[in-house]
């Protein structure tokens, strides 16, 4: 377990050891997602760029539409599961 600390401009040094594990390199853009008891951090996989007409339609849904709300819930309760082992 490596321990560092967050500076007054709120960044943190992340030990080189585990900037190797991840391979991770300077510049890497990562998405920071709040578990609640701490901050998960991924590194940003850049997509393709698409168009709505390249995509729309792709997945058919059944159903009653959901909200942002619904979505973002799910989405969470997904990287949770995947945080803790799928428990």
């Amino acid at each position: 377990m490596e321990i560092t600390k967050v500076s007054s401009e709120g960044q943190i040094m992340l030990p080189e050891e585990l900037l190797k594990a991840s391979g991770w390199e300077i510049g890497q853009e990562l998405i920071a997602i709040n578990l609640g008891d701490g901050i998960l951090l991924k590194p940003k996989k850049p997509f393709a760029e698409t168009k709505l007409h390249d995509v729309a339609g792709c997945l058919k849904y059944e159903g009653s539409p959901k909200s942002l709300e619904d979505m973002n819930y799910a989405i969470r309760q997904g990287v949770e599961e995947s945080w803790n082992g799928g428990s």
